[in-house]
């Protein structure tokens, strides 16, 4: 190997050996001072190496807590998120179960709502109308007060409201009627009589006397109860016995000359207080001989002073009253005679007569029958509606295009032919030639009185007897009656 070929510091041995020597004590140095650096954890050292590092990655201790809240808050959430999913799906489930719970309380309302419509649209049609009454002051609208009414020994004090007088005067439906011991003061028999027939009356039946001031709780009462109140009313006193038609104290002239006015101006503003309409049968049967406001007795002498004509001015005397204080606008006023047929004595019971006692169209809203099947049984009588209305009902026809209202009606248990008789009453209501009768009430008492001379006791009620409650029960419920049927409690 020629020596040209060696570096400078490998000539020869000697330099060699100080080369090497050279370079291992340099690299002894440089490791010590590397070591020295980055292992020094004071001073300027460690303070150069934060200082490289921070050059290096100047955001990472940022990144690094950043890094570290992010993982906490996505725990944070996970956790939240699995406790909102809980309660989410217990909100669900508790929804679910309200919205069953509401569906099924809806169900009943809705139920409870159209039963209440149904009763509520049969008493309307009963009621339905548009035409009133000449002479009067105008129908009275929907009328209102507050009551309390009592009904199967529950009491409640509401608003007690009625269907305007234009309403009543000309209703869709028929009323069906019913006098009763004590009704309305007391419902007993009168819902325990509805209950056997199925059905209940939608007008209320009551006497009263003029030594009686008006009874303003009979009105509250009834229209408690959805009836219309049909109020006879006497002039007697209301303790008066049938067996007499002896009365002067309360004779037709009287009337006529003003001894009662203040009586009558009052009561006409007792009814006007209550704003809620009745219908008054006043001074009922006139047509016969056994009340003391007739003209007539048997033998045609007069009664109590009573001359012919005085009917009618007292009728209208009392009317005017009435409307000079504003209650013609709630009352219906009832001119109701008793059938003819078999009226003694004879002369009674022709045409002439019974229109003598006629007020005429301007003082009468509805005209109306008493009418009996009773004892003792004349020739000819076949135990119909026919032969017990029909004579009488052509002659109101003849006096009147009014409505017909058959006001007090009932039959006896004698000889058994009150269940035919039922049968046929029924039946007259479904012949289209009575469409203008507007109904009934049925007198459901039994009571003792003198015919011929003799005491005698009818049985008028209507549950009487099984086979007579059967006959009536069947009847009022065909349609082709046109009756309001208000199911009974």
């Amino acid at each position: 190997m020629s020596n040209s070929t060696f570096s400078w510091w490998a000539r020869n041995r000697s330099n060699a050996r100080i080369t090497a020597a050279s370079a291992t004590a340099l690299a002894l140095v440089l490791g010590g001072l590397t070591y020295f650096v980055w292992t020094s954890p004071n001073g300027e050292i460690k303070q150069a190496r934060d200082t490289a590092l921070a050059a290096v990655n100047p955001l990472g201790a940022q990144n690094e807590a950043l890094q570290s809240r992010l993982t906490s808050a996505k725990k944070t959430i996970t956790t939240q998120q699995k406790s909102l999913q809980k309660a989410a799906t217990a909100a669900s489930v508790a929804a679910a179960a309200h919205a069953k719970e509401l569906a099924t309380a809806q169900q009943q309302v809705t139920a409870a709502q159209q039963l209440a419509a149904q009763l509520k649209a049969q008493l309307s049609q009963a009621h339905s109308g548009s035409s009133g009454s000449s002479g009067a002051s105008g129908s009275s609208g929907a009328a209102a007060r507050s009551g309390t009414s009592t009904k199967g020994g529950s009491t409640s004090t509401a608003a007690i409201t009625a269907p305007s007088r234009a309403e009543l005067v000309a209703p869709q439906k028929r009323y069906f009627g019913m006098y009763t011991e004590q009704a309305p003061f007391n419902w007993a028999t009168l819902d325990s009589t509805s209950k056997k027939i199925g059905v209940s009356p939608n007008m209320v039946g009551y006497f009263t006397g003029w030594d009686e001031n008006f009874r303003t709780s009979a009105v509250t009462r009834a229209w408690a109860t959805g009836r219309l109140p049909l109020m006879t009313w006497e002039s007697r006193p209301i303790a008066a016995g049938n067996d007499s038609n002896v009365a002067p104290d309360y004779s037709l002239p009287k009337i006529i000359d003003g001894s009662f006015d203040a009586y009558l101006h009052q009561y006409a503003k007792d009814i006007v207080s209550t704003g809620l309409p009745l219908a008054i049968r006043l001074d009922h049967e006139m047509n016969g001989t056994w009340y003391p406001w007739s003209e007539r007795n048997g033998s045609n002498h007069s009664i109590n002073g009573n001359n012919v004509g005085d009917y009618v001015k007292m009728w209208r005397h009392v009317h005017d009253i009435f409307q000079a204080e504003g209650a013609n606008a709630l009352v219906i006023w009832v001119w109701a005679p008793n059938i003819t047929n078999n009226m003694q004595p004879a002369s009674h019971t022709t045409q002439a007569f019974l229109a003598g006692y006629y007020p005429g169209d301007d003082y009468v809203d509805w005209v109306g029958l008493s009418g009996y099947l009773r004892p003792p049984w004349r020739a000819g009588n076949n135990f119909t509606f026919d032969y017990t209305y029909t004579a009488s009902l052509n002659q109101l026809r003849a006096l009147t295009s009014k409505r017909i209202l058959l006001a007090e009606v009932g039959a006896s248990e004698t000889d058994g032919h009150k269940p035919a008789w039922v049968k046929s009453f029924f039946e007259g209501f479904a012949d289209p030639a009575n469409a203008d009768i507007i109904g009934f009430s049925w007198f459901s008492l039994a009571i003792t009185s003198y015919v011929g001379g003799e005491r005698s006791t009818n049985d008028w009620r209507i549950d009487s007897r099984s086979d007579s409650l059967q006959a009536f029960s069947t009847g009022i419920s065909k349609p082709e009656g046109n009756f309001t049927l208000i199911p009974a409690d």
